[in-house]
């Protein structure tokens, strides 16, 4: 894989965008390393998620703080990361990028309706349908002040999804 430098993708968006799908899938395609970033959670995190409440601000720092370790550690070793996490605010993005260098975010964006749909259909994750609202209120679009996010439509099927953010991250890899 030809590359410019060791570049960091975080997946983001609401609960049920694909986040998970299409990293994985993205992943094994390009032969990237791969993090979700749920896994870095506190239990009382997952706790607090499991019973429907959702998170605020204070709940979230020490895991965005792991979130940003994370992608500095995996820049230094990996040609190419992906990481999912939500990173609904612009704040929370902020926390990732910190002294990061090559981090860059993809933005899975999709209406409430799409979402929902989705969501109903899922099972075994501990994120509820009725806590969509609450992550869409939290939500704050990326705006053109950060040129390091890319947006993708996720009204397509999901083999467009992935195709669009491989094209994405190859664009900014120069990767074969």
């Amino acid at each position: 894989m030809s590359k410019k430098s060791k570049q960091v993708f975080v997946l983001m968006g609401v609960s049920g965008c694909g986040k998970s799908a299409v990293a994985k899938q993205v992943a094994y395609n390009l032969d990237a390393a791969f993090l979700d970033g749920d896994f870095l959670h506190p239990k009382s995190n997952i706790l607090k998620m499991r019973s429907g409440t959702p998170l605020n601000d204070e709940d979230r720092m020490p895991w965005l703080s792991l979130i940003s370790n994370a992608a500095f550690a995996m820049s230094n070793v990996n040609d190419v990361s992906i990481i999912i996490c939500s990173a609904l605010k612009k704040h929370y993005r902020d926390i990732i990028r910190g002294e990061n260098e090559n981090v860059h975010f993809i933005y899975l964006k999709g209406d409430y309706n799409v979402i929902a749909e989705r969501l109903a259909k899922r099972q075994g994750h501990y994120q509820k349908t009725g806590m969509l609202q609450s992550q869409f209120d939290t939500l704050e679009e990326p705006t053109t002040d950060e040129n390091d996010v890319y947006k993708i439509d996720i009204a397509q099927p999901l083999v467009n999804v992935v195709n669009d953010t491989e094209q994405v991250i190859r664009s900014i890899c120069h990767c074969e």
